[in-house]
């Protein structure tokens, strides 16, 4: 399923003139797919403190959560295309509201190892590079049918994205440096046997 999904987003933004290389489309793909999974971790967070009868309070506010902005759906649980921006309005609000807001994590964060620090400092680096509207709103439709609860589904995931960062180092782009063939991943297991609990340097 991530596999087909990652070829469709990577052929959307192939059509975008603002992203040219892989290192963009890398980059693209992570912004979005990182506000999903944190949409969604937030989501079983909240549903397990409900069942415990505790509160929860959310990292992202209501306003910038990724069921608001990018996948707001109807009563049927499909896209709701009265309330999804798409097009300038899109554009607009990833480039004017979104990403000023999550960039001010880092000042408002408590300390530099919260993840809110962490999601300040990622967002400062990045920036959106679509400029059309319509192939954001394609690429989040794509991202949206991803699911991340299985470990399953997450070993997936994480297996598609080192293909991504091996083909930054075969572009000769930054970021190949931070890909580790899965043979030297293996012997490192092997000869460390690290165990749940321990800290590795």
């Amino acid at each position: 399923m991530f596999e087909q999904t990652f070829k469709n987003i990577d052929d959307v933004l192939w059509k975008e003139a603002g992203c040219t290389t892989e290192l963009d489309y890398t980059e693209q793909t992570s912004w979005l797919l990182f506000l999903k999974y944190l949409d969604d971790l937030e989501g079983e967070r909240a549903l397990e403190a409900e069942l415990k009868g505790e509160s929860y309070t959310f990292i992202i506010d209501k306003a910038h959560q990724w069921s608001v902005w990018a996948a707001p759906k109807g009563q049927d649980g499909k896209l709701d295309q009265n309330h999804a921006l798409t097009g300038d309005d899109l554009i607009d609000y990833v480039n004017r509201q979104l990403f000023p807001y999550l960039q001010g994590f880092k000042q408002r964060a408590t300390s530099p190892d919260t993840l809110e620090y962490k999601i300040g400092e990622i967002f400062s680096e990045i920036k959106n590079r679509f400029q059309s509207g319509y192939s954001l709103r394609d690429a989040l439709e794509y991202i949206d049918e991803l699911r991340f609860r299985s470990q399953q589904e997450k070993h997936e995931l994480s297996h598609l994205y080192e293909a991504k960062i091996k083909n930054m180092g075969k572009a000769r782009r930054n970021g190949g440096e931070y890909y580790t063939p899965r043979s030297l991943i293996h012997a490192m297991i092997q000869m460390v046997k690290p165990k749940i609990g321990e800290k590795l340097c």
